[in-house]
């Protein structure tokens, strides 16, 4: 079986490629746990100071394995909150990781994938890329980073217009927003990349390491808003409403969603 990530250093920058380019990239539970511990190797090599994140065939990261959230809404609330335990502790090793991590985005990147993205902290993106949220047109809500470090970047109506709506939007309004903080031809994304990464190398790693710390204050003092939202999505996978939009995505029909 191939790995799920792809490893590879060149001096002190050290790539990271979700290797599922037959599904798009989408996030299974093997898959989160081998990205979460290869972020915490990276970040005890002294040799590495910059990590790039990137996304193998099309796309980046189409958010969360529709098979396997579709077993989760059929199987114990243990496993289901064991899931999104996993997906935190990713999302936590982004954030927790001392050294930049670099997302460098093609094709699509919603849902978990732009979670993902968020924690990231800085994104390059293929004017060709696309971005967006999927929960409510699924049955489901983005609990990590979105209500909380997401509306920093894009402020709340806009936050909650990419939650509420669950529309993609091209890179070139992702800049705009502030979503992200570029958008390159398709043709520069990985010698642009390659160029940020080996400029912020340069860099005093403890002063990158400190600022980084810094930048992630108003996403500590959330922590507690994460968990609950672990909780409230632990019961709601378990419900008809969110087997109805992940059963109604996978037969591309339009859901049929009742007031409970």
């Amino acid at each position: 079986m191939a790995d799920t990530v792809l490893r590879k250093c060149d001096g002190p920058i050290a790539t990271l490629t979700l290797n599922r380019p037959d599904r798009f990239n989408a996030l299974t539970l093997e898959l989160v746990r081998e990205l979460t511990g290869a972020f915490w190797e990276l970040e005890a090599d002294p040799d590495v100071r910059v990590i790039l994140l990137k996304g193998a065939g099309k796309a980046w990261c189409a958010g969360g394995d529709l098979d396997e959230l579709l077993a989760l809404t059929r199987g114990t609330a243990s496993q289901r909150r064991g899931y999104l335990t996993s997906f935190k502790a990713m999302i936590e090793a982004v954030r927790g990781v001392s050294k930049p991590i670099i997302a460098s985005v093609q094709g699509v990147c919603v849902g978990g994938g732009n979670e993902l993205n968020v924690a990231c902290d800085l994104t390059l993106a293929s004017e060709t890329a696309r971005f967006g949220q999927a929960g409510p047109r699924v049955g489901s809500v983005p609990v990590f980073g979105i209500p909380q470090d997401f509306q920093l970047l894009v402020g709340e109506k806009k936050s909650k217009e990419v939650t509420y709506l669950c529309r993609l939007y091209s890179a070139q309004e992702a800049e705009a927003m502030g979503w992200i903080n570029r958008a390159v031809p398709a043709g520069d994304l990985d010698r642009v990349t390659g160029e940020w990464a080996r400029e912020i190398a340069e860099k005093s790693p403890t002063a990158l390491a400190l600022a980084k710390r810094l930048h992630n204050l108003h996403h500590n003092l959330s922590s507690q808003a994460v968990d609950d939202g672990i909780e409230l999505l632990t019961f709601f996978w378990g419900t008809e409403e969110a087997r109805e939009g992940l059963t109604a995505f996978r037969e591309k029909r339009k859901p049929e969603f009742h007031n409970a």
